[in-house]
């Protein structure tokens, strides 16, 4: 129903075309029309208004001319009201104009938004008002609402009556409930299941767990577009016959949802025939490609199998330049033996030659950038794998749709054909910006800028920027990946990182060593063929590590005050050896190349093919460090059970030193230094920490045992307090693999970019010389009191500060008697306990209580971690997002586990 707003009163339109109705006097007596005036003409000109009906002057006046003029004069939907009076021959038209729009208002709206009601209204500001129109605008926003399954919306509209014979239009909505699929019925299947059925349809039946899903509400078109998909569903089944007979959908009694019911005929299952490929190609003949059909005489019938057929042959002729080779399967179906016989029929066509090469929709990018990945020219002899190896290149670049493909167009003539590529180009500058506030590291502050379609020219520029207590750095990188207009990349990179590496007492993050690092590096890359490359590279850094004096250096003049002398030195018991080992001023310079096999069909999100990646660098041209490393990567990628991607993905490396770097032998000095081993945790293994995985030293912090009044024991014993630090300290060797799958959703998904998976990663990183674990061991765990109080026992401990098992696996007890002597108990080379004095540095310095701890080493081991999990993918609207939820299932002692991850960035 439609009003109008006068006064703040709302009249119904409707009620106004009645009251109009009412007011149209009736003719008056016949005579001849000697003038026509026309009286309320506001926009429209009088012989405008009389050029809209019949009546003349010097005709007869009649009740049936005069009834005719009026319904022409309605029928032009100009008027609000008309009305005719005859006055003896001269005949008066009274009119009203209707209104001009001057805007279109929506209320009542939430589900659906103004973007997408506007386009379904006609009407438009300025346009004349017709109430015609306005049905019309209410009928398609209604249907709107019922393809969004909502079936019980109506839309009332409304006239605000303003000066100047102008209006606004209101569209009232009540959008009312979501229409769901109650139910979905089917009768007359027989071979399959209702449920198998009905996990072929798009629509599903409501339930509560599909909150997420459109896929539950009701929507005409998805009914039509599920019979379709049942009936291939039979056809790849066999069921050649199959049809639906009908499907209803009913509203249910209480006129929210739906019920649908199919009746379906499934008609008898069908066996292939005799296949035969008959081609009128030359050099495509038929005895070459019959023993290559898929489909072999006694398989059952498989239409989507014929489809796909049709394609392959279709491909296999753009291989030979025959881009528009026809191929038609015949079918010859016997009812009585149930088999169906399929002749491929490929037409004779003429090999076909690249007329133009067309690039469309490249506001930004440069036509050569795109132009340079097509891998067929100009005049060429037209080739579809070489077309669909294009547009994976196009694709790879990152800087276009994911969905590009190259349209093949007839050209000027017969043997001449026309490629176009219609590129949507998108976001291809990335931006990371966090800042933050912790405890452990005050103010934190991280930017990063890249883009990798620098000026349209395809060239990468990159710059970060970071900031915290623990590091700042700042990172410069250039990428040219045409040199002067020639299949040569080079780039450049400089760095400047100021980075503390830390440890973990219990779970607070403390410094252990702070690593300056300046440097640069120059690469460069050639292809050797299509899916082959090389890359070289040079780089050069200075490397400073240092350690804090106050806190690991040794008091050589006894003054109380760490590191205040040239003499004192980095001290093995308070900072570890392997600490005191890293610290120093050291230069590398380095060597390294690459070979790369890469036929992936994208590299921005590959769904098949594989990469292999070989590198090795070797440090030594100059400089202090010298070492040589080795490093295979390889991935391969599937689609699996129609949209699923299934990914595997392995890397192992391994670096040889070049250098003894042993002081005396067995001294647990490992000849690859600290900063350059392998660490391995996330991000690149998800369910472990940073640098989770693999050899470290964990050393316990003590504190006195105590009796049951509170006294300590002489002071000799000490037990575990629980404070612990963790020191990762890496290895020489490690491997990584890692299966994912991909998992396909909805297209309202698939438009939001989220993309789940579930994966499973396994590596280790390992081989490490075993390093001198430093005494004091402290040895605790205060275990029993002999009866008479002159002695305890305690476990003996290995060389490495594990405990000492017996030939049954269980730890072995030693007595140890105290005879009120003042010291701390320690076990010496042997793993025999003894008691010493208290506790001293390299110099004869005692230490406090406060420093005693248990040392022990773990993770050298190349036994596989282990971990499942979930993660989802999500290009959101702050750009792209990852969180990964994993569980370690297998571990080494010392390891690290973390059960959530996710980082996030955004794109420009």
């Amino acid at each position: 129903m439609c009003g109008t707003i006068l006064g703040g009163i709302a009249v119904p339109l409707q009620a106004q075309e009645q009251e109009a109705a009412q007011a149209v006097p009736a003719a008056p007596a016949d005579g001849t029309i000697r003038s026509i005036v026309v009286n309320g003409a506001q926009r429209l000109e009088p012989t405008t208004v009389l050029s809209y009906m019949q009546l003349r002057n010097g005709q007869a006046y009649t009740e049936e001319a005069a009834d005719q003029a009026l319904k022409d004069l309605f029928e032009t939907e100009l008027f609000k009201d008309v009305s005719i009076r005859n006055n003896q021959g001269a005949v008066v038209i009274d009119v009203v104009e209707n209104p001009v729009i001057n805007r279109i208002l929506l209320e009542g709206n939430k589900r659906i938004k103004e973007d997408k009601i506007y386009p379904e209204i006609r009407l438009a500001p300025r346009q004349i008002f017709t109430r015609s129109k306005v049905r019309a605008d209410v009928a398609r926003i209604v249907e709107l609402y019922k393809r969004k399954g909502r079936f019980a919306a109506s839309v009332e509209p409304k006239m605000v009556q303003l000066d100047q014979n102008r209006v606004d239009i209101v569209f009232e909505i009540n959008e009312g409930p979501k229409s769901k699929v109650q139910q979905i019925n089917i009768i007359g299947n027989e071979e399959f299941s209702d449920g198998k059925l009905r996990g072929e349809m798009v629509t599903k039946q409501s339930r509560f767990y599909r909150f997420f899903s459109s896929s539950d509400t009701y929507d005409p078109d998805r009914l039509a577009f599920d019979q379709q998909k049942l009936r291939q569903f039979y056809l790849t089944e066999g069921y050649a016959d199959f049809r639906v007979i009908s499907a209803v959908a009913e509203l249910t009694p209480d006129k929210r949802d739906f019920i649908i019911t199919y009746v379906v005929e499934e008609g008898e299952r069908y066996q292939f025939g005799d296949v035969t490929v008959e081609s009128d190609i030359r050099d495509f003949t038929a005895e070459f490609l019959t023993p290559q059909l898929p489909m072999k005489s006694g398989d059952f019938y498989d239409a989507k199998q014929v489809e796909d057929t049709v394609e392959r042959l279709s491909e296999t002729a753009g291989l030979f330049g025959y881009a528009f080779a026809d191929v038609r399967p015949q079918f010859t179906r016997n009812k009585e033996t149930l088999t169906m016989d399929i002749l491929f029929q490929v037409a004779e066509s003429d090999r076909v030659y690249v007329e133009r090469i067309d690039i469309n929709g490249n506001t930004l990018t440069q036509d050569k950038i795109v132009r340079r990945e097509f891998r067929l020219n100009e005049g060429d002899a037209f080739n579809s794998f070489q077309v669909k190896r294009s547009a994976n290149r196009i694709k790879s670049l990152g800087f276009f749709q994911e969905e590009l493909e190259i349209e093949q167009k007839q050209g000027s003539a017969p043997d001449r054909i026309i490629l176009e590529a219609n590129v949507e180009e998108k976001a291809t500058g990335e931006l990371q910006l966090s800042a933050g506030f912790s405890s452990v590291e005050n103010f934190i502050l991280q930017a990063s800028v890249r883009q990798r379609n620098f000026r349209g020219k395809g060239q990468e520029l990159r710059t970060s920027i970071s900031y915290s207590s623990f590091s700042q750095s700042i990172e410069l990188g250039f990428t040219e990946p045409y040199l002067f207009d020639r299949n040569i990349a080079v780039g450049a990179d400089i760095f400047r990182r100021d980075q503390n590496s830390f440890n973990f007492v219990n779970n607070d993050r403390e410094t252990t060593f702070e690593q300056l690092t300046t440097g640069f590096q120059i690469r460069a890359g050639v292809p050797i063929t299509e899916y082959m490359s090389a890359s070289f590279r040079y780089g050069l850094s200075q490397d400073d590590v240092t350690l804090e004096p106050s806190l690991f250096f040794s008091d050589s003049n006894g003054d109380g005050i760490r590191g205040n002398s040239p003499e004192d030195a980095c001290d093995p018991l308070q900072a570890g050896r392997f600490l005191c080992d890293a610290i120093g001023s050291r230069t590398t310079s380095s060597l390294g190349a690459s070979l790369i096999y890469d036929d992936r069909d994208s590299r921005i999100r590959p769904t098949r093919g594989q990469t292999v990646v070989g590198s090795v660098d070797f440090a030594g041209l100059g400089g202090s460090v010298k070492y040589l490393r080795g490093r295979l990567n390889a991935s391969k990628h599937w689609r699996v059970l129609g949209d699923f991607i299934f990914t595997v993905k392995g890397e192992g490396g391994y670096i040889h030193p070049l250098s003894d770097r042993s002081v005396t032998p067995g001294d647990g000095i490992d000849d690859v230094r600290l900063t350059d081993r392998f660490f391995l945790g996330e991000p690149q293994m998800r369910g472990f920490d940073i640098r989770g995985v693999g050899p470290r030293i964990v050393r316990n912090l003590t504190t006195p045992a105590l009796d049951e009044n509170g006294t300590p024991f002489n002071q000799i014993i000490v037990q575990e307090n629980g404070r612990q630090t963790d020191d990762a300290i890496g290895g020489r060797a490690y491997y990584l693999a890692r299966a994912e799958l991909e998992i396909p959703l909805g297209s309202g998904a698939r438009e939001l970019g989220l993309r789940p998976s579930i994966f499973i990663d396994a590596g280790a990183v390992f081989k490490v010389t075993t390093p001198i674990l430093q005494n004091p061991q402290f040895i605790g765990n205060l275990q029993e009191r002999a009866d008479d109080g002159s002695g305890i026992t305690t476990l003996r401990l290995n060389a490495d500060g594990t405990p000492d098992l017996d030939e049954n696996g269980n730890e072995v007890f030693v007595p140890v008697f105290v005879n009120n002597a003042l010291g701390y108990l320690r076990t010496d080379e042997n793993g025999e306990v003894i008691i010493t004095p208290q506790a001293t540095d390299a110099n004869g310095n005692p230490y406090p209580i406060a420093t005693s701890f248990i040392e022990r080493f773990f993770g050298d081991s190349i036994s596989p971690r282990v971990s499942v999990g979930i993660g989802v993918n999500w290009n959101s609207p702050f750009g792209p997002f990852r969180i990964d939820i994993a569980k370690a299932l297998l571990k080494e002692p010392g390891d690290d586990t973390k059960l959530f991850t996710f980082n996030v960035g955004t794109q420009f």
